[in-house]
C-alpha cells in the first residue's frame, strides 16, 4: 500500500504522542487525560494513493439509517421513521415494503401502518435502525432488522426477522426474536447494529439508554441487556456457549459488558468482532470484542460529561477492564462501519471505515497488530453526516447520508 505520512512533533499527548501530524489538531475535551499506550488516540495522519469518485445513486431518502447490498446489486435501505425500501442498482427507489404483524407480537394481525413492520417508535434516536441479511439469504430470503419498539411503559431495542416475498414487496412470517430489557421511557441510546459472525450467530449491539442515574449503571449489570453486545441464534434462542448462560441472575444473551452506545459493528477477515461506540464528550471508542470481557463504561472512560464535568470516578484505566484499541477526543460521532476485503481498492484491504456524523466524514483506519497506525478523513468536502457504510460483492463501498433528503453513494475507482 502506498501511504504518505509526513513527520513532525506533536506534543498534545505527552510521552505517548505520535511523532507526526494527526487528522485532528484541535485541543481534546479532556486535556488532563493521557492515552494508555502510544497510538491509542490521534494516530498519524495518512493519505492513501487511491483514485476514487463518488457516484450519487439515489436522493430523496428520509433519514436512512442502514444500507444492505443485495446479491442482485440492489440495496435494502431502512429509513428511521419506519420504512424499509429496495433501491435498484440504477438508483430507483422502491415503495415501502409491506407486511403483517404476527398475532401476539405487539398487536393484532393486520397492517401496522409503518410499512407493515412491527410497531416502531421513531422518537429521538429511535426508529427503524439496522438491517442484515441472513447468512443463507440466497436460499431462504430471510432478513433481520433492529428497531425501537413501542412498549408498555416506554420503548426498547427489538430485533425481528421476516421472509422477503419473491416480488420483494412484502415481508412474510414476521417474528420478533429479541427484546432488550428493561424497557425505558426515553428516545436515546438504542444501539441496534446487527452482524452475523462466522459462527452463524447474530450479534446485536445495545446502548445504555443514556439516563445517568437509572440506566447508565446497568451497562455493568448482567441482569440487564443495556450497554452490551448480545449473541443469539438466528431463531432467537440462546447459544449454550454464551459466557454467562450458567451465571445466576445474568441474562443469557449477553456476550460482553460495559458499553455506552454501540452503533457500529463488523467482523474482520479473521472472524473477529470490532465495534465503535459513541462516547460522552471526547470518548468515542474502537474495541476488539472478546467473549465475556468488560469494556468499562462507565467505571472507566475517556472523555467527560456533556456538561464539561468529569465522568464520576474520572478514571481511564482499572484492572479487570479492557482498554479501547483506539479513541477519539474530540469525538467523530460514529455510526456504521466496514472492514474492507474487496478487490476494487486493493490499497484499502484490511482497513476499517467508519461513518462520522458530527464530523461529516468517512474515517479510514489503518491497522497493524491490532493497533491503529494511521487515520485518514475522507469525503470531508461533501458536508454530509455519514450514517452507514457497507462493502458490496463488487468491492465498491456504499454509503447512506443522515438527512431528510438522504442520499445513497457508491465509491468506485477512478481511472
Amino acid at each position: 500500500m502506498s501511504v504518505s505520512m509526513a513527520c513532525a512533533q506533536n506534543t498534545s499527548q505527552g510521552n505517548n504522542a505520535p511523532q507526526c501530524p494527526t487528522v485532528d489538531t484541535s485541543p481534546p475535551n479532556a486535556e488532563r487525560q493521557k492515552p494508555a499506550f502510544a497510538g491509542q488516540t490521534r494516530a498519524c495522519a495518512v493519505k492513501s494513493d487511491v483514485n476514487f469518485e463518488v457516484v450519487v445513486l439515489a436522493k430523496g431518502l428520509a433519514r436512512p439509517w442502514a444500507v444492505e447490498p443485495l446479491p442482485d446489486g440492489s440495496f435494502l435501505i431502512t429509513e428511521k421513521a419506519g420504512n424499509m425500501r429496495i433501491v435498484s442498482a440504477k438508483g430507483e427507489i422502491g415503495e415501502p415494503i409491506g407486511g403483517l404483524l404476527p398475532v401476539g407480537q405487539g398487536g393484532v394481525s393486520e397492517a401496522s401502518g409503518q410499512g407493515g413492520l412491527p410497531p416502531i417508535t421513531a422518537r429521538g434516536q429511535g426508529g427503524l435502525l439496522d438491517v442484515a441479511l441472513s447468512p443463507t439469504f440466497k436460499k431462504d430470503r430471510t432478513i433481520y432488522w433492529g428497531f425501537s419498539e413501542q412498549r408498555d411503559g416506554g420503548s426498547g431495542t427489538s430485533v425481528a426477522r421476516g421472509v422477503l416475498s419473491k416480488d420483494r414487496k412484502m415481508l412474510e412470517n414476521v417474528k420478533i426474536i429479541f427484546r432488550a430489557m428493561p424497557t425505558y421511557d426515553n428516545g436515546l441510546h438504542f444501539g441496534s447494529r446487527l452482524a452475523f459472525g462466522p459462527d452463524k450467530k447474530l450479534y446485536i449491539t445495545l446502548g445504555d439508554r443514556f439516563d445517568k442515574e437509572k440506566t447508565r449503571p446497568q451497562a455493568q449489570q448482567l441482569s440487564s441487556h443495556l450497554g452490551k453486545v448480545i449473541r443469539i441464534n438466528p431463531d432467537g434462542t440462546v447459544p449454550n456457549d454464551n459466557p454467562f448462560v450458567k451465571q445466576p441472575g445474568a441474562l443469557p444473551e449477553n456476550w460482553d459488558i460495559g458499553h455506552r452506545n454501540l452503533q457500529s459493528a463488523v467482523f474482520d477477515d479473521k472472524g473477529r468482532l470490532w465495534t465503535v461506540e459513541h462516547g460522552a464528550k471526547g470518548g468515542d471508542e474502537l474495541n476488539l470484542i472478546e467473549k465475556g470481557k468488560n469494556y468499562g463504561w462507565a467505571v472507566i472512560s475517556y472523555g467527560e460529561e456533556y456538561s464539561g464535568e468529569p465522568i464520576p470516578g474520572d478514571i481511564t484505566a482499572k484492572e479487570g477492564y479492557e482498554q479501547p484499541v483506539y479513541y477519539w477526543d474530540p469525538v467523530i460521532a460514529p455510526s456504521g462501519m466496514e472492514f474492507y476485503t474487496g478487490k476494487a481498492f486493493p490499497q484499502w484491504r484490511g482497513n476499517i471505515f467508519i461513518g462520522g456524523l458530527v464530523t461529516q466524514k468517512l474515517v479510514r483506519l489503518v491497522l497493524k497488530d491490532n493497533r491503529v497506525v494511521g487515520e485518514e478523513a475522507l469525503l470531508t468536502d461533501r458536508g454530509k453526516r455519514i450514517r452507514d457504510v457497507r462493502q458490496g460483492e463488487d468491492g465498491f463501498l456504499y454509503i447512506v447520508t443522515d438527512d431528510t433528503n438522504g442520499e445513497l453513494w457508491k465509491i468506485v475507482p477512478k481511472n
